[in-house]
């Protein structure tokens, strides 16, 4: 249910057909994730804002990520730092699963399978034209330690290749990206 990111495979284009934001919507993202660091310090406990966001603004394709989060109705916030990579990572911390990103199937194979009532897209695909993964069964538990997630809505998490199951119509989180 949650992603991670990386660069697509197949991307989604945005409003430009490069992975960039104009200086006026940086300048936009940058003020709301500064301002959800700001607000939920408990997520991201020891890391700095400072250092957060002069990773981001030598990034621009990770900066185009978390844009796609926000734009599709997610909440991208700090939730940690990898030592090894230097990278921070970035979950999405919407209290429930965005209505753009629900009812959905889990990868494409489940959606070309479905016989009635196929759901317009697939969590899978979603994923990587934001250039993000869906979190790990694993990392979905530490994101629900920092708070009170999907109470209301379902969210999928990474399975093991070849164990997608049937397709349901269920919902989706996309939480997951790293930025650095």
């Amino acid at each position: 249910m949650v992603k991670k990111s990386h660069p697509p495979k197949n991307s989604m284009k945005s409003q430009t057909s490069k992975k960039e934001l104009s200086p006026e919507q940086r300048e936009e993202l940058l003020r709301a994730l500064k301002a959800r660091f700001e607000k939920n310090m408990n997520r991201h406990k020891g890391l700095e804002w400072a250092k957060v966001q002069a990773k981001l603004e030598a990034n621009t394709e990770k900066l185009w990520s978390l844009d796609e989060m926000e734009r599709t109705g997610g909440e991208p916030d700090v939730v940690g730092h990898d030592k090894k990579t230097s990278e921070y990572i970035f979950y999405d911390c919407s209290a429930e699963s965005p209505k753009g990103r629900r009812s959905v199937c889990y990868d494409r194979e489940a959606l070309e399978s479905r016989k009635e009532h196929k759901p317009k897209n697939n969590a899978s695909d979603m994923a990587a034209a934001m250039g993000i993964e869906l979190l790990s069964e694993e990392q979905y538990r530490e994101l629900q330690k920092l708070g009170d997630f999907d109470t209301k809505t379902s969210s999928w998490v990474k399975t093991p290749s070849g164990n997608t199951g049937s397709c349901r119509n269920l919902e989706i989180s996309i939480r997951k990206h790293r930025a650095g």
